[in-house]
C-alpha cells in the first residue's frame, strides 16, 4: 500500500569517548610517552580544551579517529543520491535490487504538497509508477524492474562518518541554500551528534557561520558574500 514516507534518524553506535579518543589521538603527536601514561594524562575536561583548541586552530585530522553510525529511513533515494557524494564516508543502502518495492512509500516535496493541483499530479504519477511496476515483476527480475521506479521512492541508509567528514557534511548541508531535503536530514544528525559528544560539535554549522561571510555565488542574506566584504574593504 503506498504511503508517504517521514524522516527519521537513529544513532545507533559511536567511537566510545569520542571527544577523548581524538584528544589522545592529538596529544600522542606531542607527547614522549606510552599509550597507558597518556591515557591518564587526558582527563574529560583536558579532552574538552584541547578539543577547542584542535578545531579553533583548523587542526581536524585527531577527529578523524572518532566516527558515528546513523540508522536512517524516510529519505528519498534523491536525498541518498546527495548523501553518498560524501565520499569519506561508508554507506550501505537497501538494495531495490534484491527488496522488491511493491506498495512503495514515496518522499513528497513540501511545495508539491501545498499546491493542491500539483500534489494531486504527483500522487497519480506515483500510483501508475506503482501499477507499472507491479506489472513488470511479473515478467522480469526486480533487478530490471527497478528501472521504472521514482527517485521519490523511500530508501533506508546505514551511514558512518569520522567527525572531521560530518564537519565538511554539515558546514555544506546546513547551508539554507541546500536541497531541503538533505538539508533536514542534516539538521536531524547534528541534533543527535550534540547531544552525545557537545565537546565536538557545539560550535558545528554552516560553513558561512564559521567564515563571517558566504562562500557561495549568492548569499541567502544571513552573511555577505566574499567579494562583497573585498569590495568594503577597498
Amino acid at each position: 500500500m503506498l504511503g508517504e514516507a517521514k524522516l527519521r534518524v537513529e544513532l545507533i553506535s559511536h567511537t566510545p569517548n569520542p571527544a577523548k579518543t581524538a584528544a589522545t589521538a592529538a596529544h600522542m603527536c606531542y607527547a614522549g610517552v606510552d599509550v597507558e601514561a597518556l591515557r591518564e594524562k587526558v582527563s574529560d575536561e583536558y579532552a574538552k580544551r584541547l578539543i577547542k583548541h584542535l578545531v579553533d586552530a583548523g587542526h581536524l585530522s585527531p577527529l578523524e579517529h572518532a566516527s558515528f553510525t546513523f540508522a536512517i529511513e524516510g529519505i528519498s533515494r534523491a536525498c541518498s543520491h546527495q548523501l553518498v557524494r560524501h565520499r569519506i564516508s561508508s554507506f550501505s543502502q537497501q538494495s531495490q535490487r534484491y527488496v522488491k518495492e511493491g506498495g512503495f512509500n514515496f518522499v513528497v516535496p513540501p511545495k508539491i504538497k501545498a499546491d493542491e493541483k500539483a500534489y494531486s499530479n504527483f500522487l497519480a504519477g506515483i500510483e501508475e509508477s506503482r501499477k507499472a511496476y507491479d506489472e513488470l515483476l511479473k515478467a522480469v527480475p526486480a533487478e530490471d524492474a527497478r528501472f521504472l521506479l521514482p527517485n521519490a521512492c523511500e530508501t533506508r541508509i546505514i551511514a558512518t562518518m569520522n567527525v572531521r567528514a560530518l564537519y565538511n557534511f554539515f558546514e555544506h548541508r546546513l547551508c539554507t541554500r541546500a536541497q531541503w531535503e538533505i538539508r533536514a536530514l542534516a539538521q536531524e544528525m547534528l541534533r543527535l551528534c550534540k547531544k552525545e559528544a557537545p565537546e565536538l560539535f557545539g560550535k558545528t554549522g554552516a560553513k558561512c557561520a564559521k567564515l563571517g561571510y558566504c562562500p557561495e555565488k549568492e548569499s541567502c542574506g544571513k552573511y555577505p558574500l566574499r567579494k562583497d566584504i573585498i569590495k568594503e574593504d577597498n
